[in-house]
């Protein structure tokens, strides 16, 4: 496994595992516990995902049974806007998921969304940062306009800013602007989620024969050799152990080239963050969280 070493001075695994939409909690659980016994050390977790208890007590059942230190995990979970209206409201919400998880400290913490009071909740994080709940604080889906805006205006610069790219959705710009402000990108969705499938392309194909690899593999890699961290997800253990299996080869700059050609610039992404209903229902999936 590789590391990146963040502005911080913090040191976050390249890949990791995630857990978006594994509601059942017991399933949520077996899966971080072979993610870790597979030789995962990043875990992402959010409080919308309302799966941070399952992530606890895999965490610390793998520590109990000798698998890994907490001190070589980095462990991930995200604010959500509707927690996000004031600072008071932001505090509670991280303490909350602390207690959620029966985690000490998170080794990473994220606006999950730029919407609400995301200046307020961000001072809050740099005063649980200070406190030592957080290792590093970030941001998540934030578009270059806005993270450049934030960059200018906070004290502490974003470690980390999450977003969904993959050869679908290349995001170069988004990766230039992060770089300019020494914010790392990492990726959620790295495999296309539901709208693109690795194994339909003849591109993909190809390149897998060549290292022996499977496509989903390719892919993975392919934001791997762009200075991308990821966070991949399945339930499976086979697919668990299969996508961390990306770290015996390398491609090369005409095959990184080659993929960049799938690249649609955010057709039939799940990043609509400009639409109206888009940010309602964000705002309503707070809401229902709390009920």
């Amino acid at each position: 496994m590789e590391y990146k070493t963040l502005n911080d001075g913090h040191k976050m695994p390249m890949e990791g595992f995630g857990v978006y939409r594994v509601t059942d909690r017991t399933e949520c659980e077996n899966a971080v516990y072979q993610a870790i016994r597979a030789g995962y050390r990043l875990l992402d977790t959010a409080a919308i995902y309302g799966n941070e208890d399952a992530l606890g007590n895999a965490v610390r059942k793998a520590i109990q049974n000798g698998l890994v230190k907490r001190e070589e995990l980095f462990i991930t979970s995200k604010i959500f806007p509707s927690d996000m209206m004031s600072y008071d409201t932001a505090r509670a919400a991280l303490n909350t998921s602390l207690q959620k998880s029966g985690l000490d400290y998170f080794d990473l913490y994220l606006i999950h969304q730029p919407y609400g009071d995301y200046f307020s909740a961000w001072r809050a994080m740099e005063d649980a940062k200070k406190e030592g709940k957080l290792r590093s604080i970030g941001v998540s889906n934030f578009f270059p306009n806005l993270l450049v805006n934030f960059c200018e205006t906070v004290d502490t610069i974003p470690a980390v800013n999450q977003i969904e790219t993959h050869p679908w959705y290349v995001r170069n710009q988004d990766l230039g602007t992060a770089h300019h402000y020494g914010v790392a990108v990492e990726a959620w969705g790295p495999l296309g989620g539901t709208r693109y499938h690795a194994d339909e392309s003849d591109i993909l194909k190809s390149i897998a024969k060549k290292y022996h690899k499977t496509p989903s593999q390719i892919v993975l890699r392919w934001n791997i050799e762009r200075g991308v961290m990821i966070i991949p997800k399945s339930v499976h253990e086979e697919r668990i152990r299969q996508n961390i299996d990306i770290w015996d080869f390398s491609l090369t700059k005409e095959e990184i080239q080659m993929i960049n050609t799938l690249d649609t610039n955010g057709i039939a992404t799940s990043s609509r963050r400009n639409d109206p209903d888009q940010v309602r229902l964000i705002f309503e999936m707070g809401r229902n969280m709390k009920k």
